[in-house]
């Protein structure tokens, strides 16, 4: 990466100011903009978070907001009310005053001295979430979106639910933001005021676990923030990005095929990342195609960025599997619209032989009732890169499944798109999901996986009205598979396999079933790709301002843990340090560490547990403040059983606990 740090206009910063809601609620900004702003205006671009601008994206915002606002922006980082040192109290995520706040914030920076009236949004998950949101209610002043890492549909396509089955990373992010709820305000900004907000958001917060659990179907609760409701509500021009190992590149393909405004897309290699600091590699120079994109629809600059083709996806090669990955090897590939033109969908029949092959009717039955192991080698519904959090070698997996093959490949295949398949099938039990995955087999039998997705059968005609199966019925049900761009080389094998089970990816069934699947009636749908890839623009090596200036205390670390127990269970132990620092800039000490458990005690449990601790505290000579949360969820067969426990300390002294234990019906998952 290229550090710069002198740019076209010379910046000042602003640490900390308050921009006053309409209902005197005080919202917290930090803003990078030119030192001659007064005297020549400039648009402003908007980033809008819970995480704390004072320390939390402190370190992403340095690298990021100085050359944005060097360039001829005002950067203006704001704290959603209820974080860092925004007064009021959060409650949940992405709720109507959240919205309405980002509304009222985009008109106050339109009509500051330095602003010359034209406001942009940009984020990633968070922030390219609600940046979507606040598109589609039309404040006037916002003339263009950049979102990456986002979605567009709050239940199907989000960290809670995939396919109706109930992701155990919905528990490991109310967690997170459990603990991050009990983080005090910096009494550097807000002074004596610290106390009294952070004792509101301690006792006022809630437990988000629980209000999630109370919809898992897909309700009004969900529908609210989902912009494909009415994709016709975003009007300004969008920008959406994502990468195949995050959890949300599906959106930009929906995006794509759905929005009626201008838009591009660009899907890299890359895990919950912003792409000039992209992992898996390569990262590009993302912040130049950000101001493409900006200079275009903010100063009316002819940039080239609308002549060029809509998609840029990176093609993805074969690489062995290893749980984490410094760089991918592929090339980049451009698609003129979506659906492209470029791709067909090629059907593949399922054998009872097991194997795999184009066009051929399949034939006979087969039985699909696995153990509740399957799916320890599945990482992450959500990589951020870190070391085991990505797909390790399948075989294990793979062999507790029901397979289909194909022979070895006689040529490359390139697939660019959301694979799905179509299944005709019988049950055993009320109740019962699917997980079906595309595996690359390479020649010496390593096993990578490149592409899933996962229906709860109680969902197959819908997420919003599930309905029991009846043992012994037909049904028949569609299950898509996330979209990938990857090349199958020739003499690899494409592997299909298929399990009722996948933890601890999703939460398992009330009980075991037996799926009995008809393969005369089964389909995998594969999306193959033919396309010249003709001249590109190179994307560049990545440029960002200088980095943040921290002072390493104590060092953290990232491990990802599988053990097999005896008794034929598993535990998946992950744990997530980051250590602790002092951060320059403002003096500020900061530790943070969370320890997630996820526990079968059999091959036959499907009353799992999952059990998150996290750590923080704050520090600045003799101010120490600190938290402890623990969430505790399981199920029975007819209840979701959750227990938590919040306790916060300044100094010595307790200061806030507060205990959960409720009991939420199961429904339909």
């Amino acid at each position: 990466m290229k550090i710069v740090t002198e740019f076209p206009r010379p910046v000042r910063e602003i640490k900390h100011t308050e921009i006053t809601m309409p209902d005197g609620t005080r919202l917290a900004a930090r803003i990078w903009l030119p030192e001659d702003a007064e005297e020549v205006p400039v648009p402003a671009i908007l980033e809008y978070l819970p995480y704390r601008k004072n320390d939390g994206t402190l370190a992403r915002d340095i690298m990021r907001a100085p050359y944005i606002a060097g360039q001829g922006y005002a950067y203006v980082r704001v704290d959603i009310r209820g974080c860092g040192e925004s007064e009021g109290v959060m409650k949940d995520e992405y709720t109507a005053s959240e919205l309405q706040d980002g509304c009222d914030v985009i008109a106050w920076l339109a009509e500051q001295r330095w602003c010359d009236g034209g406001v942009g949004i940009v984020g990633i998950s968070w922030g390219g979430f609600n940046g979507l949101q606040i598109a589609a209610l039309q404040p006037p002043a916002l003339k263009a979106v950049v979102t990456l890492c986002s979605t567009d549909d709050r239940y199907a396509d989000d960290i809670h639910y995939m396919g109706g089955t109930m992701l155990c990373e919905q528990i490991s992010w109310a967690a997170t933001m459990f603990c991050y709820n009990t983080v005090a305000p910096d009494p550097r900004h807000v002074g004596g005021r610290w106390r009294e907000m952070w004792l509101d958001r301690l006792k006022g917060s809630g437990l988000w676990i629980k209000n999630w659990l109370e919809h898992q179907r897909r309700d009004a609760f969900w529908k609210h923030g989902s912009i494909c409701e009415d994709y016709s509500a975003v009007q300004v021009p969008v920008y959406a990005a994502s990468g195949w190992a995050d959890g949300y590149p599906r959106t930009v393909f929906r995006l794509m095929e759905n929005l009626d405004c201008p838009r591009k897309a660009l899907v890299g290699p890359w895990a919950h990342k912003y792409p000039h600091i992209g992992a898996p590699g390569p990262a590009i120079d993302w912040l130049s195609e950000e101001l493409r994109w900006w200079d275009h629809w903010l100063k009316g600059r002819e940039t080239g960025i609308m002549d060029e083709p809509q998609i840029r996806l990176f093609m993805q090669d074969h690489a062995a599997p290893q749980g984490s990955y410094d760089t991918r090897e592929g090339r980049w590939v451009t698609e003129p619209s979506w659906p492209s033109p470029n791709v067909s969908r090629v059907a593949w029949s399922l054998a009872k032989d097991g194997t795999l092959a184009r066009g051929e009717a399949g034939e006979g039955t087969v039985h699909v009732s696995t153990p509740a192991t399957v799916g320890l080698q599945a990482g992450k519904w959500c990589s951020y890169a870190n070391h085991g959090d990505q797909p390790i070698d399948q075989g294990p997996d793979d062999d507790a499944s029901v397979t289909f093959e194909t022979a070895p490949l006689d040529a490359d295949v390139e697939i660019a798109g959301d694979a799905a398949l179509d299944l005709t099938f019988t049950c055993d039990k009320p109740a019962a999901l699917i997980a079906a995955r595309l595996v690359d087999v390479a020649p010496d039998g390593s096993a990578t996986r490149i592409s899933y997705g996962m229906l709860n059968l109680t969902h197959r005609d819908s997420h919003e009205r599930p309905e029991e199966l009846v043992p012994g019925q037909i049904y028949t049900a569609r299950v898509p598979l996330k979209h990938v761009a990857q090349t199958l080389r020739k003499g690899h094998k494409l592997r299909l396999a298929l399990s009722n089970t996948y933890f601890p990816m999703a939460w398992p069934a009330p009980e075991a079933a037996v799926l009995t699947l008809d393969l005369a009636n089964c389909l995998l749908t594969l999306p193959e790709r033919k396309g010249a890839d003709g001249e590109l623009r190179d994307l560049g090596t990545p440029v960002a301002a200088a980095p943040l200036d921290t002072e390493t205390l104590q060092k953290g670390g990232f491990d990802w843990k599988i053990e097999r127990l005896e008794n034929g269970g598993a535990r998946v132990t992950i744990t997530d340090d980051d250590g602790r620092f002092r951060i320059k800039d403002n003096d500020l000490t900061v530790s943070t560490k969370c320890v997630e458990t996820y526990e079968l005690a059999s091959a036959d449990d499907h009353a799992p547990t999952a059990h998150i601790i996290w750590h923080h505290s704050l520090e600045r000579g003799d101010w120490l403040t600190r938290s402890e949360t623990e969430t505790h969820v399981t199920t029975t067969r007819t209840h979701w059983q959750v227990r938590a426990h919040l306790r916060a300390w300044e100094g010595d002294t307790l200061v806030h606990e507060q205990k959960w234990d409720e009991s939420i019906a199961r429904d339909h998952v």
